[in-house]
Parts: structure tokens; C-alpha cells; sequence
């Protein structure tokens, strides 16, 4: 019974993680907001995937897009690199999650950077 059961729960588990990644369509590009917590200014830049784009002193690149296709407003899932420019210290690798920021938040004590939607075009 017990291995019925195991077999059950990695089909259903299986068949999850393959219409997940059926529901997700690729961006062209993502917007991220950044925060100067010491000053409270915030900016809004567009990073094309593949493409890297400096903010408040850190460069900031974005290697993939995604977002759900019957919810294209709803979510967006970027995977980001944020480094330091002068010695490529790497603060953050990683995926950023829109509805979530604090689930796989950048961890610098100056800066905050959050995804907020990925682009079709």
C-alpha cells in the first residue's frame, strides 16, 4: 500500500511541476524598482533579458523572464544578478518573485531591489 501510494504522489507531484512550467510564458524584458533606504528614493528601470543595467551604484542583470499566460499582469518570476561594479562582489543570484519580494530578497544593508513585472514585448 504504501508504495501505491508513493507512486500516486510522484505522478500527481510530476504532473504539477510540468503544467507549472506549461503555464509560464518567457519575457522580452523585466522592470524592477529600486530603493535608496537611507534617502527613500525609489527608481524604475527595464532590463532586457540578457541584459544588465546600472542603479543606485549597483549593476543589476536580468538572465531570464517569466510569467504566467493566463495572468500575464498577475505574477512575474525573473532570475537576477546583482554585483558591485568596482569588485564584481556578488550580493544577490537568484530568483525574484513580484507577488513575494521578501520570499528571495536582495540582502544589502543600503539597497532594495525587487522585481515588479516582466514584459511580452
Amino acid at each position: 500500500m504504501r508504495l501505491v501510494s508513493a507512486c500516486l504522489a510522484t505522478i500527481v507531484l510530476t504532473a504539477g511541476a510540468v503544467w507549472a512550467q506549461a503555464a509560464a510564458q518567457n519575457g522580452q524584458s523585466a522592470v524592477l524598482r529600486g530603493l535608496d533606504k537611507v534617502n527613500g528614493q525609489t527608481q524604475d528601470l527595464e532590463i532586457p533579458v540578457g541584459g544588465s543595467a546600472e542603479i543606485f551604484g549597483v549593476i543589476v542583470s536580468l538572465m531570464e523572464c517569466r510569467y504566467p499566460a493566463d495572468n500575464p499582469t498577475g505574477d512575474a518570476y525573473a532570475y537576477v544578478t546583482v554585483r558591485n561594479p568596482n569588485d564584481a562582489t556578488v550580493y544577490f543570484d537568484g530568483w525574484m518573485i513580484a507577488s513575494s519580494p521578501a520570499l528571495n530578497a536582495l540582502d544589502h544593508s543600503r539597497y532594495d531591489i525587487w522585481v515588479m513585472r516582466c514584459n511580452s514585448v
